[in-house]
């Protein structure tokens, strides 16, 4: 038993999460530390990164923080060539960085299209370009992308979102089928509607004491009929990373309450 339970070990791996200052990135990268990863992480300014580091140190995590715009690739070569040479190759990667405009169709510019499509989707490009040359020198490596639901479903508003997260499962399962023979594993999540700082306005009480309506719509259409929390996501994110998931390639693995799965209440 023991040796099974030891491939989920990530003990001597170095995961780079980007984006991971706060909210999932954070919770994921906070889960490969507790699961012993040294935890390497970027944001696109050096006040959050500081920020991340300040909260990484409060949970007794030693994390190493950069400065990077995963869209420009020029930086990001830079960011893993720094990686490598100071601290080592990267065994893990988590495209985590992400934006999200809610703007209807017809209204989203082109450029605020575009601007999604180059965070959501070029970036995890970008970054596991960067990274796959020696993962496939060491002969291993573990990429995860953290796709939606919206890789599967449509909404209102969210046009270039779900464009991109649709793109991002196909690259993901792309990965799978050009890397695969290299011993790396390319898998997504999939998180379902997640208990962050960007979400608590929608599940605020309203002044009439009721629940917010988007609260409503998410838990009746959510068969655990609740918002997940952040932490949630560490044991498939854990699992992804780690020697337990070898044989387990271009999967999306949805954590999302079984949203998915259901079609919902009927009325009346």
């Amino acid at each position: 038993m023991a040796g099974f339970v030891n491939n989920f070990s990530l003990e001597g791996k170095i995961a780079l999460v980007t984006g991971a200052s706060y909210g999932i990135g954070f919770a994921i990268a906070s889960a490969y530390a507790e699961a012993g990863a040294t935890i390497v992480f970027n944001d696109i300014r050096q006040e959050l990164v500081d920020k991340g580091l300040a909260a990484y140190a409060e949970k007794g995590i030693a994390a190493h923080g950069y400065v990077c715009d995963v869209t420009d690739e020029n930086a990001v070569q830079e960011m893993v060539a720094d990686i490598e040479k100071n601290i080592g190759v990267i065994d893990i990667l988590v495209n985590n960085a992400g934006i999200i405009k809610r703007i209807p169709m017809t209204e989203m510019t082109a450029e605020e299209f575009r601007q999604v499509i180059d965070v959501d989707l070029n970036a995890p490009f970008i970054v596991s370009k960067a990274v796959i040359p020696s993962m496939i020198k060491k002969g291993h490596g573990k990429i995860i992308n953290i796709c939606s639901m919206m890789s599967e479903l449509g909404r209102e508003t969210v046009s270039a979102y779900a464009a991109a997260k649709g793109g991002l499962k196909m690259l993901t399962r792309n990965i799978c089928s050009e890397y695969g023979q290299y011993n790396i594993q390319c898998n997504g999540i999939g998180p379902g509607y997640i208990e962050t700082p960007q979400t608590a306005p929608l599940r605020e009480i309203q002044p009439d004491g009721s629940r917010h309506p988007f609260d409503q719509f998410i838990c009746a259409k959510t068969p655990a009929n609740r918002w997940l929390k952040p932490e949630e996501l560490a044991g498939p994110a854990v699992f992804l990373a780690s020697d337990a998931s070898d044989a387990v390639n271009g999967h999306i693995l949805y954590v999302d309450g079984g949203i998915l799965a259901y079609i919902g209440k009927q009325p009346g």
